[in-house]
């Protein structure tokens, strides 16, 4: 994923914040984000992820958060890497098996 990042981690959170604190002031969410993005300039469409996946983020919104996500991911690379070292295993276990059936069947 090369994304180049041109909002600072300071900029959005002060946008979402933004965002939560003058929602009453609009009839909508939407209304609320298309008001604030034009103003730190950006797409409404990247504010709304922010503030969805703030809200996650913080219990409001059912999502998997960045920490369950990135544990996940780590779970599945430690999964992958097990099944390798399994399957190597068993092919070293047969070949030792079957050295030693022929070894037995010299003698």
């Amino acid at each position: 994923m090369n994304k180049s990042n041109k909002f600072s981690p300071e900029v959005r959170e002060r946008a979402v914040r933004m965002v939560q604190e003058h929602r009453g002031e609009y009839p909508s969410l939407w209304a609320a984000v298309e008001s604030i993005a034009t103003k730190i300039g950006c797409v409404p469409q990247t504010l709304l992820e922010w503030v969805k996946r703030q809200e996650v983020e913080g219990g409001a919104r059912d999502g998997v958060t960045t920490s369950e996500a990135q544990r996940v991911k780590e779970l599945e690379r430690e999964v992958k890497e097990l099944r390798r070292a399994n399957e190597i295993l068993k092919l070293a276990s047969a070949f030792f098996a079957q050295a030693e059936l022929d070894r037995r069947l010299k003698s």
